[in-house]
């Protein structure tokens, strides 16, 4: 179905800021010592700190502090929910005031670094082990890179014929344009001694026996790819697909128009992956898209962000 909104879904929601912004943005922040930022971010990166260094045009040693502890800062940067995080807890957030953009300055600094095509970590001396990594997504990615970072060798085995996990296949692709996560994995990969091995399916290619055997560690971030079912007649029948794989279709499709969409479509849940599967789906051309949750609006998981997202986008 051709459809006028695909330029939609190769348009970034969130235009990467100039230097001219991000430093006017850093500035408005306080910088606070016992920051409630870091407290609400799940990776415990040193927000004040790296705000600061942008402030004082230093957006490379800003990337490294927040490499330090998230070697994904770039993706996390992009679709992490800061609105109900980092972002909530602002001591800037309040009626007469907005909370400082964390998430778009974080991605200022890494996406600084990144362009450059530099590594900020240097490996450690070789010592001669080797360690096993199931799945190629988030954890795996970021388990190989700091064993990379001490010294010792890596091979990463992944179902999938691309790196990135859900990254790569389970993100709205208006959130991660420009084939971000690839980029972000060949990034992580160049820090040397990291070899990946696709098409690689636990227990039908490779089993935990063997690596064992093979490989001085092993460790195991296979994700979470399953969906929760509906668990009612006719959940199998055909126009049935989990929200996960109708993303990971559209974001590995080389033709949005080859893609088979329904005039009618109704999506059941309130989370984010919900949202992404909805407005994707009207973009691609769905002339009426329903979101069905059985609670109430104000039980979403979904951030009040994506929902407005999901309106404004012709969602039900």
């Amino acid at each position: 179905m051709a459809n006028q909104n695909f330029e939609q879904l190769q348009q970034d929601l969130h235009p990467p800021l100039t230097a001219h912004e991000a430093s006017v943005e850093s500035d408005r922040c306080y910088f606070c010592y016992d920051a409630p930022c870091v407290t609400a971010c799940p990776t415990g990166i040193d927000i004040p700190l790296f705000i600061r260094q942008i402030s004082a045009d230093n957006p490379k040693g800003s990337a490294r502090t927040i490499f330090d502890e998230n070697i994904l800062g770039g993706m996390c940067a992009r679709v992490c929910p800061t609105e109900t995080l980092c972002e909530q807890v602002c001591v800037r957030n309040t009626a007469e005031d907005n909370p400082i953009r964390i998430g778009e300055l974080q991605r200022y600094a890494t996406d600084h670094l990144m362009k450059t095509g530099k590594q900020p970590f240097h490996r450690a001396a070789d010592t001669g082990l080797t360690v096993a990594v199931v799945g190629a997504g988030p954890a795996g990615l970021a388990c190989a890179h700091r064993l990379a970072l001490y010294g010792h060798h890596v091979v990463i085995f992944d179902a999938q014929p691309k790196s990135g996990g859900l990254n790569e296949y389970g993100i709205a692709a208006y959130k991660t344009v420009e084939d971000f996560a690839q980029e972000e994995v060949e990034y992580i990969l160049s820090i040397g001694g990291i070899e990946v091995k696709h098409n690689q399916r636990l227990g039908a290619d490779v089993s935990i026996d063997q690596l064992k055997a093979d490989y001085d560690a092993v460790f195991v971030g296979i994700g979470l790819s399953a969906v929760n079912t509906l668990g009612v007649e006719g959940q199998e029948l055909e126009g049935v697909m989990n929200a996960v794989e109708v993303i990971a279709e559209l974001r590995q499709s080389d033709d949005l128009n080859a893609l088979d969409v329904a005039k009618r479509t109704v999506v059941i849940g309130g989370g984010m992956t919900a949202i992404d599967a909805a407005v994707q789906t009207k973009m691609l051309g769905s002339d009426e898209v329903t979101l069905a949750y059985r609670r109430g609006e104000d039980r979403m998981n979904a951030s009040q962000f994506e929902q407005d997202l999901a309106k404004v986008n012709g969602v039900v």
